[in-house]
């Protein structure tokens, strides 16, 4: 079974890029409001999945 906090991580990625791709106000410097939105919600899954595999690095059987 995925694993659902690396599958909304990934999504709300694609979902950025998508954005990115089509909005003419973006640029790598500069985000209009609903891409700031966008990367935020993604850098918050990113940051949240990376959290939870630091924590569970050196548990045994931590899956």
């Amino acid at each position: 079974m995925p694993d659902a906090l690396y599958q909304r991580y990934l999504k709300a990625l694609d979902t950025h890029l998508d954005h990115r791709a089509a909005c003419t106000t973006c640029t790598n410097s500069r985000r209009c409001r609903e891409g700031g939105r966008l990367w935020d919600a993604f850098t918050r899954s990113q940051d949240a999945y990376l959290e939870r595999q630091r924590s569970q690095r050196g548990k045994p059987n931590s899956r």
